[in-house]
């Protein structure tokens, strides 16, 4: 099994940083290759040109970058997203990624009706998005109307084709304990390690 995790934080003394060593470190433990795809250390330009969107509506991705990323999620069996949200959503590098990388012609086709998608990660089991918040979850969930799950899960996974998609949300991070937080790594590691 293969695990590609893209991950984006730029600070490495972040909690989604420990997150992210959890996730490997259950990964590992449990036999899986990870490949960590790191957006800010990769200084992933996440902006969508002129020439990019002529080439979105062409389905001939042009950004050599992306091609690469494609090419090392074409060849896991899960993938993963671990990143905070900031303002009800991803970072603008996160949002980039989705922009530049779920594309079509490389990671989804059309229907014939249009209106729907197929994807053309067919290696993919599994989907896992992790993010961390601020947020208390009832006030993201009710006055902010979990906008990551309309954007991220629904809105891009699941409408370009993907099936098993799963969302983990850590919230109030700042003020939780240490002890909530080892509790937290704990159960992302365990989640990993039954992949």
């Amino acid at each position: 099994m293969k695990t590609v995790i893209v991950y984006n934080h730029p600070y490495n003394g972040s909690f989604c940083h420990a997150l992210l060593e959890a996730a490997v470190a259950g990964s590992e433990k449990a036999g899986n290759t990870v490949d960590v795809i790191d957006l800010d250390s990769d200084n992933f330009d996440p902006v969508m040109t002129g020439a990019d969107l002529l080439a979105f509506r062409n389905h001939e991705m042009i950004d050599w970058k992306a091609k690469e990323y494609v090419a090392r999620i074409r060849q896991a069996d899960h993938l993963v997203f671990i990143f905070p949200i900031w303002w009800e959503l991803m970072p603008a590098m996160m949002k980039g990624f989705i922009d530049k990388v779920i594309f079509p012609g490389s990671t989804y086709s059309y229907t014939k009706s249009g209106y729907g998608m197929n994807t053309l990660l067919t290696n993919l089991k599994t989907a896992t998005v992790i993010t961390t918040m601020n947020t208390p979850k009832i006030m993201y969930s009710t006055i902010y109307g979990n906008a990551l799950k309309k954007a991220m899960v629904k809105g891009t996974l699941k409408k370009s084709g993907f099936k098993n998609v799963h969302w983990v949300s850590f919230n109030m991070v700042k003020s939780s304990k240490e002890a909530t937080r080892k509790k937290w790594l704990a159960k992302v590691e365990n989640i990993f390690y039954k992949k």
